[in-house]
């Protein structure tokens, strides 16, 4: 068996064998190549071409432009910033002639295939260098059609481009041309720039009713908030100058210092504090008239001006102030407390951040690769980390592992109901929590939902209420299920996996629905978690083998046959949850119980020498694997120390071997972990498993399981002080 490291960096080789220092060093490493960023938050307008639910853009010329002749072309131009040089998974669906350059390169045309039906995605891999890359899309109008739909090749792994005119700050979208009669010769931006469409402008009526008038439209009566941030070197009475229109009142970092009604200008002398200091105003919508407000100079004597800045990313740019309303009840209190995470005013007034464009809203964007994210492999990985943080906690020794958790899930949380405004007001997919936001699949949803719940026995999350419930509504109400209520998968955005079931589910499932059943105290979700093994054995176990099939496939009417070693691990860990959460008496209990026997002994006859489990199982030549080995480790240190095993001592001198092959394989002196095979398609042939699955350094299908499967041996070894 190779190693995917040199030996002599191995967690094993460190000369101290001590289990508690591997976990150490792992989340340390984890941690600190994830720290706890905030979301950055851009300007962003809806009148542009806008990402749909597919997290991809739609660009629909014929409705645009509709009087252009046919033969009319329209170059699209955006930018992409890359973080390593690679490729870019894409899809484009034409709706007639299509050409795309990258950086200046033609990478792809249509032909008469590609432009025969309207739904016809184009599969392509582009190339992308680190930093900025250009991506223009050139569209001809023909008489069937103009324009398409474009970007992310699936929707759950979305991503975005931006404008690409360098004038417009990182404004999320695409720039277009109108129609031209030639084709472009040079696409450089020099030349796209000034051909290009500007950002939208107010009309001439609209500038003259005021920035709030023009924003909120006529309000009388109701009020609007603004914002906006300036930074004084030291605390020194300064100048505001500025004029009103409406009902007005100004206030410095929540303390009001001015009040009017009418129309004129204002001169107000404050004392700023060192630092960032905020300025509000909140007015009130005349019965006639312009609604108005501006700051024109904040100043200390002639010579020395302040920048204002806008509070979700400081001084300069060409947003200074945001605005929020309009508000009838929400008190004034609550209007002056400003949060970047949460949605401002109560209640049915609730709304998000404007900007003095048309269409104008600031936007929040997770731009960290995993922090402050919700995904299932995240899910796992969490719960390692919360599992490890127990155990220290529990010897004395927090050490910030458990504060980092609660920090991820509090960020996650407490942004959901601006993720859903988001996904409500802009338009397709929220670009925070987009798969919670869009939950069709159990992969959205289960497994972080599971770990939501497990953290919130010890730990502070805030409201936590709301996410769950979205949780457990989808698997209880809406998730596919066959005739004897079997999850499976069906009318998926990821149309591949339409009409499959897959063992990965059981963990996408089970493990929250047996919490999901103690949080609402109905215990037949724990019965619904516990048919969910028959459903699953029924069509995918191997009997001969006593292992799972990764998936079966209705359309065949058969499953893959290839008993994948995540997909199992998947199955029996998903099993050790439930078998903790089911009472003695349950009904199924004793088939459960034989099941777990079953796979384990299945799982030990294909263990390697060194202590490995191969990426498919029954496929000793496959490469050996870490999350499958780690996930097995838990299971038969739960099976043990619980009682479900017969004939514990085999599955312990296994368990101990493996913890050690992870040791000496799998994980090195700085923490990363390797092996770890990478998010899976399916196939029926073993060798897309073996040859084309291959491991990923760091993948977070792995870093949690090695986690839990840690401290399930430091478990062990506290049973037994002489084993392991």
């Amino acid at each position: 068996m190779g190693y995917y490291f040199d030996e002599a960096e191995s967690a094993g080789r460190r000369g101290h064998g001590d289990i508690e220092k591997t976990l150490t060093v792992i989340a340390g490493r984890y941690m600190a190549a994830n720290p706890p960023y905030p979301y950055t938050a851009r300007p962003f307008t809806t009148r542009g071409l806008r990402r749909n639910r597919d997290s991809r853009y739609e660009a629909d010329f014929s409705s645009i432009f509709p009087d252009a002749p046919p033969g009319s072309l329209v170059y699209v131009w955006g930018k992409y910033l890359a973080e390593t040089e690679g490729t870019l998974l894409f899809t484009l669906i034409p709706r007639g002639p299509a050409k795309l350059w990258v950086n200046g390169e033609k990478i792809y045309g249509t032909d008469f295939l590609a432009e025969r039906y309207e739904d016809n995605p184009v599969s392509l891999s582009l190339p992308v260098k680190k930093g900025w890359n250009h991506l223009v899309i050139r569209f001809t109008r023909t008489k069937a059609g103009f324009g398409g739909e474009f970007g992310a090749w699936l929707g759950k792994l979305a991503y975005y481009f931006y404008r690409g005119n360098a004038s417009f700050p990182e404004i999320e979208g695409f720039d277009y041309t109108l129609p031209l009669a030639e084709s472009l010769k040079d696409l450089s931006p020099e030349v796209l720039s000034p051909r290009c469409l500007p950002l939208p402008a107010w009309k001439a009526e609209e500038a003259r009713a005021g920035v709030f008038g023009r924003i909120f439209g006529k309000a009388p009566g109701k009020r609007a908030l603004a914002r906006t941030r300036v930074e004084a070197v030291a605390g020194t009475p300064c100048v505001i100058r500025g004029r009103y229109e409406g009902k007005c009142s100004f206030f410095v970092n929540g303390e009001k210092v001015f009040e009017k009604e009418g129309s004129g200008v204002f001169e107000i002398t404050a004392d700023l504090g060192p630092g960032k200091n905020e300025l509000a105003v909140i007015s009130e919508g005349p019965a006639a008239g312009a609604w108005d407000f501006s700051v024109d100079r904040v100043s200390i004597g002639v010579g020395t001006e302040f920048s204002l800045g806008n509070p979700f990313f400081g001084e300069g740019g060409a947003f200074p102030w945001i605005y929020a309303g309009p508000f009838d009840t929400t008190p004034e209190k609550a209007l002056l407390q400003f949060d970047p995470d949460l949605l401002v005013g109560e209640g049915d007034e609730k709304t998000w951040w404007r900007i003095d464009l048309p269409g104008g809203w600031m936007r929040v964007y997770n731009d960290n690769p995993l922090y402050g994210h919700w995904n299932y492999p995240l899910g796992v990985t969490l719960y390692g980390l919360t599992e490890t943080a127990r155990y220290f906690e529990k010897k004395g020794r927090p050490g910030t592992v458990g504060s980092y958790v609660s920090s991820h899930l509090r960020r996650s949380l407490r942004t959901l109901d601006y993720a859903l405004f988001d996904r409500d007001h802009f338009g397709g997919s929220s670009a925070v929590h987009h798969l919670l936001t869009s939950i069709d699949s159990l992969d959205d949803c289960g497994s972080f939902g599971a770990l939501v719940l497990e953290a919130a026995r010890d730990r502070d999350l805030g409201d936590y209420r709301q996410a769950v419930e979205l949780v457990g509504d989808f698997i209880l109400r809406r998730q596919d299920r066959l005739e004897d209520g079997t999850f499976f998968r069906k009318n998926l955005m990821h149309r591949f996996h339409n009409g499959t079931l897959w063992a990965d589910d059981l963990y996408m499932s089970v493990p929250f629905l047996c919490r999901y059943a103690a949080y609402k105290k109905d215990p037949s979700i724990l019965d619904d978690a516990a048919a969910q093994f028959e459903g699953f054995k029924k069509l995918l176990y191997l009997e001969d083998e006593k292992l799972m099939a990764h998936v079966y496939d209705f359309t065949r009417k058969m499953n893959t046959g290839v008993p994948w070693g995540r997909g199992n691990g998947w199955t029996v860990f998903s099993l050790s949850e439930l078998l903790l959460a089911l009472p003695e008496d349950h009904p199924r209990r004793s088939f459960l119980i034989g099941f777990f026997r079953d796979l384990c002994a299945g799982f030990l006859a294909c263990q390697d020498e060194n202590g490995m489990w191969h990426q498919v199982l029954n496929m000793p030549g496959s490469y050996p694997e870490t999350s499958c080995t780690a996930m097995f480790i838990c299971a038969f240190s739960r099976g043990i120390r619980r009682g479900w095993l017969k004939d514990p001592l085999p599955y312990h001198e296994a368990a101990a071997k493996a913890w050690k092959a992870l040791e000496r394989y799998a994980i090195d002196r700085s923490g990363n972990i390797h092996g770890v095979c990478r998010g899976s398609e399916f196939a029926f042939n073993p060798r897309y498993y073996a040859e084309h699955l291959l491991p990923r350094l760091n993948d977070t299908h792995g870093i949690g399981i090695v986690l839990l499967a840690g401290t399930e041996i430091l478990k062990l070894r506290e049973m037994n002080p002489n084993s392991a």
